[in-house]
């Protein structure tokens, strides 16, 4: 059963999405052990055959939303 495992290391703004070159937010470590890094979107896309080929999943979409302003800061207007 494949399922959402606690991360080992934390995705950082360098880990690129291999197929858009977007920045990552989920790592999929494979069944044969290689690795893929998604951004959300081709996540969503891929989901179920991804699932299927996956031991490990950590997903950190979440972080999308967590510390996001609205609007920039008047400084920076």
């Amino acid at each position: 059963m494949t399922g959402t495992l606690a991360p080992t290391q934390q995705l950082t703004a360098a880990d690129r999405c291999d197929r858009c070159n977007a920045q990552a937010y989920v790592r999929v470590v494979l069944n044969s052990g290689g690795e893929l890094l998604f951004c959300a979107h081709h996540m969503r896309q891929h989901d179920d055959s991804i699932r299927k080929m996956a031991s490990e999943i950590q997903d950190e979409t979440d972080r999308l939303h967590a510390s996001t302003p609205a609007v920039a800061p008047d400084e920076e207007r």
